[in-house]
């Protein structure tokens, strides 16, 4: 039962290079309109027209066949940013939102991220658990396999710890693949907030010690923005982690253009994600330093604000990811295939590059290339199977998920 075929398939899947995908390769994928995918062990050992690959078996070597029904086919999506462990919903401060009250004026007042900081420390593990478990489950049911969650909403030490369990938890107990970010400069917590230099100072010389010590996280991340944590003091913080062993990354000008996308240039960040706000001469910076710019359109959608400029993005040669942003505040949603239709409605990415904004490039971002982010041999078989002829169809039918069915490594984990 390890050896199968997916025959009778339209094949819509980036290509892989080895680095991100940028300008005018950003929409850069391979179509197979009568396609066919072998497998063995949850592993893609061939692919390409079936004729051809049938001609390359024999019936000796399949044990089973699965007739995809001439439904379009493409890679798992990778979500590359998400906030999904966290043990309390925000819906009020959506109203509040909704009667104009600014997400920055929200969190000076002790809501936002704070918040959700209040809930997690009163959380048990196995509460945190329950509720990113369930998100979890149901990304995957959308057709995430690889996803990327944060913690941040800890905010010492041992909160920190904890969250990085839970997430450790999910990779293991779901089908997932889960890639944990260590996000303790997510805000200045209330016992901070006259002294942030004094909290900066516990996540550089208690924080990330530990964490690198307890060896879940891969990434360290920083949310350098007005009111919440300066370039200088980002800086310091990832210069710190990249010593430890944690790869930067940095949320970056999302409600001003404070200079953190510039800061991902300087330091040759993984990634810098939200960018609504950076300039232009910083996206060039960013392009040049080979950073992957994670572009997160349901926030834009959620804060009612202007999207990042992602056409200009790609114009401008910056490798562009899409991701959820899952959390309890901004961007309530674990649906990439809503995601894809607002990069292509709201963003003007072209369907090609909206798929590799949420494959290939994706992968990228959280270092999964090796093993995501496309169908070719020698990576994992993570596919999904579309109620429609093209990846358009996940644009073009609204406010549904046209995901009928996901393959992780080949096996079935979700069908409609």
């Amino acid at each position: 039962m390890n050896r199968k075929l997916f025959r009778n398939a339209s094949i819509f899947t980036p290509v892989d290079r080895g680095t991100p995908l940028s300008g005018k390769d950003q929409g850069k994928v391979v179509c197979l309109p009568k396609g066919a995918v072998y497998c063995r062990c949850g592993v893609i050992e061939d692919i390409g027209e079936e004729r051809e690959l049938l001609s390359r078996l024999s019936p000796s070597q399949v044990d089973v066949e699965i007739d995809c029904g001439g439904r379009c086919v493409i890679p798992g999506f990778v979500d590359s940013h998400t906030h999904m462990c966290f043990a309390k919903r925000r819906e009020e401060e959506f109203n509040l939102r909704l009667d104009g009250v600014e997400y920055l004026e929200i969190l000076r007042r002790g809501g936002g991220i704070l918040s959700s900081v209040r809930a997690v420390r009163a959380s048990s593990e196995d509460e945190l658990h329950t509720v990113t478990k369930q998100l979890a489950l149901s990304a995957l049911r959308l057709g995430t396999t690889t996803v990327e969650i944060k913690s941040g909403y800890g905010l010492d030490v041992e909160s920190e710890l904890k969250m990085l369990r839970v997430i450790r938890r999910i990779g293991r107990e779901t089908p997932l693949d889960v890639v944990a970010t260590f996000l303790g400069a997510h805000a200045v917590p209330e016992e901070f907030s006259t002294t942030p230099d004094d909290y900066v100072n516990l996540v550089i010389q208690e924080m990330i010690p530990a964490v690198s010590a307890q060896g879940i996280a891969r990434f360290c991340d920083v949310f350098c923005e007005k009111g919440i944590f300066t370039v200088d003091q980002s800086r310091r913080i990832l210069e710190t982690a990249r010593t430890a062993g944690l790869a930067p990354k940095i949320h970056a000008d999302e409600v001003h253009d404070l200079g953190g996308s510039a800061l991902a240039a300087e330091l040759k960040a993984v990634s810098a994600e939200h960018l609504l706000r950076a300039s232009d001469a910083n996206i060039r910076a960013m392009a040049r330093a080979g950073v992957v710019g994670v572009l997160l359109p349901a926030t834009a959608y959620s804060l009612k604000k202007a999207y990042a400029p992602g056409r200009r993005m790609i114009e401008s040669g910056l490798p562009v990811a899409i991701a959820t942003d899952c959390n309890p505040g901004t961007s309530y949603t674990e649906s990439m295939p809503f995601v894809f239709g607002l990069s292509v409605l709201q963003m003007h990415l072209s369907v090609s590059e909206a798929l590799v904004a949420s494959t290939i490039n994706a992968a990228h971002a959280i270092g999964m290339s090796e093993y995501a982010g496309s169908l070719d041999v020698g990576k994992k078989a993570d596919l999904l199977l579309l109620d429609g002829d093209s990846p358009a169809i996940l644009a073009y039918h609204a406010g549904v998920s046209p995901v009928v069915q996901v393959y992780k490594q080949a096996e079935p984990v979700h069908e409609t």
